[in-house]
C-alpha cells in the first residue's frame, strides 16, 4: 500500500505530488492498466520479446552516440 504522510508545512498540492511520484515508482498504475484486459499469454510473450528488442537497440544508440 502507497502511503504519503503529509508533513508539517506541506500544502495539499506537495502532498499528492509526493503520492502520484510514489505510485508511479511502485508500479502501480503500469499493473492495473495492464490488468484492464485480458492479454493471451501468447500474446504477452511476443510483446515482452519486441520490447527487449526496443530496449536493447535504445540502449546500442545511446552507446553508439556517447563515443
Amino acid at each position: 500500500m502507497t502511503v504519503a504522510r503529509r508533513e508539517k508545512f506541506d500544502s495539499d498540492e506537495k502532498m499528492i505530488k509526493r503520492f502520484i511520484k510514489k505510485v508511479k515508482k511502485s508500479g502501480i498504475m503500469e499493473e492495473v492498466m495492464d490488468r484492464r484486459y485480458y492479454i493471451k499469454p501468447s500474446t504477452k510473450k511476443r510483446l515482452k520479446k519486441k520490447k527487449q528488442i526496443a530496449d536493447q537497440k535504445k540502449l546500442a544508440k545511446k552507446e553508439k552516440s556517447k563515443i
